[in-house]
């Protein structure tokens, strides 16, 4: 994450890509369903997802459309906009990785970029296109000081 965060340090500018990756489980789907009190039996009951026409119970798409939060948490994206398009369900024990791509950034720092997420297999589950503000100077400096501060574990945050 500190490379991310390095990045958007030293400056942002349009091309300039992020890659994450996760591994989703039963487990984060109940604590997201906690969360958000989404209970859709296509995430519990393999009866509900059958009869769906799924091949198991599948990960909620928020939760999976979350893994770009970590790429615009250490960026320090201000989101303003997000359109997911979901492409094919996220199965427990999938492992995806999301490539985020800026594709515009104007002199305002208002920026757009493209999202893809892609599943273990190379299959495209997830296409996304957001918008936002990027760090200006000002904050640009304040994320070179957090960079330097450790946190409890001695982690670069």
């Amino acid at each position: 994450m500190s490379e991310i965060r390095r990045k958007a340090a030293e400056g942002l500018k349009k091309g300039d890509t992020f890659t994450v990756r996760r591994r989703f489980t039963k487990k984060d789907t109940e604590y997201f369903g906690n969360i958000t009190k989404d209970y859709n039996p296509v995430h519990y009951d393999r009866r509900f997802a059958e009869a769906k026409k799924l091949n198991g119970l599948i990960c909620h798409g928020l939760l999976v459309a979350s893994l770009i939060t970590e790429i615009g948490g250490q960026v320090g994206w201000l989101a303003s906009g997000m359109d997911f398009r979901f492409k094919k369900p996220v199965y427990f024990g999938d492992t995806i990785t999301c490539t985020f791509t800026i594709t515009e950034i104007n002199e305002k720092g208002q920026a757009k970029g493209d999202a893809v997420y892609r599943n273990q297999d190379g299959v495209i589950v997830l296409e996304s296109v957001l918008t936002g503000i990027v760090p200006g100077s000002k904050e640009k400096q304040v994320l070179k000081i957090i960079m330097e501060e450790k946190d409890a574990n001695g982690t670069i945050i």
